[in-house]
């Protein structure tokens, strides 16, 4: 439950300017549409990744470390970081189970002839769209658990896309069709006001000694 009272406290340490944008990014945020990245051995391109979720809207990111640990490349995520929800798995197994208990369903991405274009995909309930790494794509584990499969039309020489790139050009597509839908892309009310309590806390130096202050500590 959201301390309200709070959060109406805390936000008159912010501009008028700076609660508006938090409104207006936060009606745009899904948690719908999600992104999974398995074992990415170039932190600069989970990084990268991260930070198109911010730009297209994608509120949470699910990534699976297992093999290559988990440190972000702060200068390539720019910040992106305080405003995604990362989710960090230790293994493929959990990420799946996680997922498919929220009714997501599991998307990969390959660059295979079998799998939908991105120009014909419709994200129609609940989706995680998985990227695999730069080298061995995705494992035979999610392979075998997806539920669809998505590729990138290319007509050019090169087969495939650096990864980050292929985020990117799949994160913003399927991000904008999803916003064009009735379907209940939104972030809930509560999800809405925890986002702006989260983001708030965030932008005010020496918050917790604010807060302290307010609980009359």
């Amino acid at each position: 439950m959201i301390d309200c009272d709070l959060l109406a406290y805390l936000e008159d340490y912010l501009t008028e300017n700076r609660k508006e944008r938090f409104r207006k990014v936060l009606s745009e945020r899904t948690k719908f549409l999600t992104v999974a990245i398995e074992d990415v051995y170039q932190m600069h391109n989970t990084s990268a990744i991260l930070r198109s979720c911010d730009a297209f809207g994608i509120q949470e990111v699910h990534s699976i470390e297992g093999r290559f640990g988990d440190k972000l490349d702060k200068n390539i995520a720019l910040g992106a970081q305080q405003w995604v929800d990362l989710v960090r798995h230790q293994n493929t197994t959990d990420c799946i189970k996680i997922l498919k208990e929220r009714g997501y369903s599991i998307v990969a991405t390959i660059p295979h002839q079998d799998a939908y274009s991105l120009s014909e995909f419709q994200v129609d309930t609940k989706t995680a769209v998985f990227f695999g790494t730069e080298w061995e794509g995705l494992s035979t584990e999610v392979l075998e658990q997806a539920d669809r499969f998505l590729k990138i039309p290319m007509v050019g020489f090169s087969e495939s896309l650096n990864v980050s790139v292929s985020a990117a050009i799949i994160i913003q597509q399927l991000a904008d069709n999803l916003r064009k839908t009735t379907l209940p892309w939104q972030l809930t009310q509560a999800e809405l006001l925890e986002k702006r309590l989260d983001w708030t806390k965030k932008s005010i130096k020496k918050v917790e000694q604010i807060i302290s202050r307010y609980q009359g500590n």
